[in-house]
């Protein structure tokens, strides 16, 4: 008998070890610090993060962090770059001494005037830049004509260009249901198709879409309730086979709802 896959969830991120006891899960997702700044991360766990990697060992709870939304390492803007990448080594740092299992980042995008191949390059120098304390799992996206991370010929661009980079081992890939079928991406052969191109899925982000497919509109909904077929959604988190986050609106009550309509549907 197989081991059932663990589902958790994105939680708030003031105390992530009673957030997963709240939902009966054994791992978590949660922001340090704010989302939308440039501040730099900030572990809110009372006693700090000694304290918090401490209560997560003891609870057995597999913690991850998402890395702010503004983090955009492929960009040609210095003045975007530079801070993305100062930001998210201090996320790694930061992620590092809680005793994360990963630091999630978004693909980013380059300006419309742009060539795409400069953004790939751009990822490549961030990897060789970055001290990869522990993985860091880069997530498609959904929206944006000029993201490095929406349509799976620009997800391969990037693939290519950190494969030479050093620290290349440490990067693994993050894979958001609700960005694929915002994103275009068909939903039947996703997993096979992203493990063609990056070798490995290390992490799905399981959410429902408030939008029709390609729409290009990053609006998740709980599961059952979204545009998603159920049995392409289920197949691809059954498919995929790593640790699953929901990243799907309400508390503890909605969560563990999603988290049933899931095992029903594996």
């Amino acid at each position: 008998m197989s081991t059932p896959l663990p589902i958790g969830a994105h939680v708030e991120q003031t105390d992530p070890v009673a957030e997963a006891a709240a939902r009966g899960t054994t791992l978590v997702q949660f922001f340090l610090g704010d989302p939308q700044g440039y501040k730099g991360p900030e572990v809110r766990f009372e006693g700090g993060p000694e304290a918090l990697r401490s209560a997560a060992e003891q609870a057995g709870v597999d913690l991850y962090v998402h890395a702010p939304y503004i983090v955009n390492v492929a960009t040609t803007n210095n003045r975007i770059r530079i801070p993305s990448r100062k930001l998210l080594q201090q996320h790694m740092d930061a992620a590092a001494e809680i005793g994360a299992k990963g630091l999630i980042v978004h693909g980013g995008h380059v300006n419309k005037s742009d060539d795409p191949s400069v953004g790939f390059d751009n990822w490549r120098k961030a990897i060789e830049a970055t001290d990869l304390r522990i993985p860091l799992l880069i997530e498609n996206t959904a929206g944006g004509d000029n993201a490095m991370a929406r349509h799976l010929d620009r997800i391969a661009g990037v693939w290519d260009a950190i494969s030479s980079a050093e620290g290349a081992e440490h990067v693994g890939f993050c894979l958001d249901t609700c960005h694929a079928w915002a994103g275009g991406i068909e939903l039947g052969d996703a997993v096979e198709r992203v493990r063609a191109i990056t070798g490995r899925i290390d992490l799905v982000h399981a959410n429902d879409s408030r939008d029709a497919f390609d729409s290009g509109a990053d609006r998740h909904a709980n599961f059952g309730r979204g545009h998603l077929p159920a049995d392409e959604f289920a197949a691809v988190v059954r498919e995929a086979g790593a640790p699953v986050i929901c990243e799907t609106p309400g508390g503890p009550a909605e969560h563990l709802a999603d988290f049933a309509w899931l095992r029903e549907h594996l």
